[in-house]
């Protein structure tokens, strides 16, 4: 195992060391129903002509000629002055040159006793027209058309064209699939914990938000706080006995206790540390890893508080990295409180925007989710402090993320920003 990086890396290079170490996931292809969600990695054809023949786009009859007109048997064929009964999405015979709509004929009987189609009074003048109510093949799209470029993020009606293309599936960028594994033995997970107890708080929610951040979690598995235990959890095979994880989360077991196997587990696997300690705070003891086998490992301090700001600063851009995106960009606003310099350490403090003004939460201390819980962002603020009305770097929580009212993410922060 490699030895920790002194100083600690900063916490733009963490964030950029942590996308730079993987590269995207190879593409799959994947059946339509699944596909949705994910990033197109193939541009999407039509298979044939959209429509492949000529349609009816009404329920009605299929005519040649000027009314009235004999009503003729279902055949390939449709002899000047004659019709046949058609339904919407029914192929028009050869010889048709329109449709006359249900509500616009009726039928009759002649002096042979054959059926008559004839206009009837609600017929519009001049209908049926010239190619009236006929779909052409090919009018959607030609053969080879390119339908859905690939980058493009799969919507239900994607699907469906691409279903109506003739394709039973799709070439699609996966997500990253995530181990997680919650450790603790005085970790309880219903009721109100005893003293020298606490509540599980990963295990409600760590699902959700990797789910947020483009992951697919897997587990959770539950660990006590031996050695064998962290061995066997990050081995992977019997902790996670379907697919293998690209990356497995861990909570707690970062610090430097004899109850701490992190990084005992990791070597003992042939693994290498990538980041070992964070330049910020909360969340400083955060520990990246990459094991022999191209699967990586983020190690999460076990405060609650601190362990989801090293999840959105080293997590996310990892699973970003994997899953074929581009490194989140980081906003700005404008501080709406003095916060005092930290020397040598970014201060992530979750924070409220009122009116274009970033306000810092209270309850925001590394074992506390009070503050977190009604945030709408992180302030990253430098070691030098900022001043009320100063720009302020603001990172979005996975579950803002997609609110553009909140915070622009136009601007990305330089490294320089962080040297004061």
């Amino acid at each position: 195992m490699s030895p920790s990086r002194h100083p600690s890396p900063t916490w733009p290079e963490a964030r950029q060391i942590a996308f730079d170490c993987a590269l995207p996931l190879a593409p799959v292809e994947v059946p339509l129903p699944s596909a949705a969600g994910h990033t197109l990695t193939r541009d999407v054809a039509a298979l044939q002509t959209l429509p492949h023949y000529d349609s009816s786009a009404m329920d009605g009859w299929a005519v040649n000629g000027s009314g009235p007109w004999v009503l003729a048997d279902h055949g390939s064929f449709l002899s000047p002055g004659s019709a046949s009964v058609i339904a919407t999405g029914g192929r028009v015979p050869a010889g048709a040159q329109s449709i006359l709509r249900k509500e616009s004929g009726q039928i009759h009987q002649n002096a042979d006793g054959r059926p008559l189609l004839r206009l009837n009074d609600n017929a519009k003048e001049g209908e049926p027209g010239p190619g009236r109510h006929i779909r052409p093949a090919g009018e959607e799209a030609a053969a080879g058309e390119v339908l859905i470029p690939a980058g493009t993020t799969l919507n239900p009606g994607h699907i469906a064209l691409a279903a109506v293309a003739g394709h039973d599936s799709l070439q699609v960028q996966p997500r990253p699939v995530v181990g997680i594994v919650l450790t603790g033995s005085e970790v309880v997970t219903a009721g109100v914990p005893d003293p020298g107890q606490v509540r599980d708080t990963f295990g409600p929610q760590l699902g959700t938000v990797i789910v947020m951040l483009g992951g697919t979690p897997a587990g959770p598995v539950r660990i006590g706080d031996s050695y064998t235990e962290w061995l066997a959890a990050l081995g992977g095979s019997k902790a996670f006995p379907g697919r293998m994880p690209d990356v497995t989360i861990t909570t707690g077991g970062t610090g430097c206790s004899e109850t701490d196997h992190f990084r005992a587990a990791v070597a003992a696997l042939g693994g290498q540390l990538l980041l070992d300690g964070i330049a910020m705070r909360p969340g400083h003891p955060a520990v990246l890893a990459a094991l022999p086998d191209g699967r990586f490992v983020v190690g999460l301090p076990g405060n609650p508080l601190a362990a989801m700001m090293a999840l959105t600063t080293i997590g996310a851009p990892l699973l970003e990295a994997l899953g074929g995106r581009p490194l989140g960009a980081v906003g700005q606003a404008t501080s709406a409180a003095d916060i005092d310099p930290c020397p040598g350490r970014t201060r992530l403090i979750p924070c409220r925007f009122i009116e274009g003004l970033a306000f810092p939460a209270t309850h925001t201390g590394p074992g506390m989710m009070r503050g977190l819980a009604w945030a709408d962002g992180v302030m990253a603020v430098p070691p030098g402090g900022v001043q009320s009305g100063e720009p302020v770097p603001v990172l979005p929580l996975p579950w803002t993320q997609s609110n553009e009212t909140i915070v622009s993410t136009t601007n990305r922060v330089r490294s320089t920003a962080w040297d004061a």
